[in-house]
C-alpha cells in the first residue's frame, strides 16, 4: 500500500502553486490539520488519493466521473 511522505505532500503543494490555506481548502480539511500532517508525517491514505485526483483534475462527484470516462 502506497503512502505519502511529507516531502511528497510539500512537492504536491508546490506543483499546484498552493499556500497552506489553499492546499487545505483543496483537500477539504482545516489549515491546522494540514499543518499537522506536515509536522507529524502521519498523512492518511485518503489525502494521498485526494492529491492524485486534484492533480489529475478528476471530478469530486462520482456521478461526474462516468461522464469523464
Amino acid at each position: 500500500m502506497e503512502t505519502m511522505t511529507v516531502d511528497a505532500l510539500r512537492a504536491w503543494q508546490k506543483r499546484m502553486g498552493y499556500t497552506y490555506d489553499t492546499a487545505a481548502q483543496a483537500l477539504g480539511i482545516g489549515r491546522t490539520t494540514y499543518a499537522d500532517y506536515l509536522r507529524t508525517g502521519k498523512i492518511p491514505r485518503v489525502v494521498f488519493l485526494a492529491t492524485l485526483a486534484i492533480e489529475k483534475q478528476l471530478p469530486s462527484n462520482p456521478r461526474q466521473f462516468t461522464q469523464v470516462c
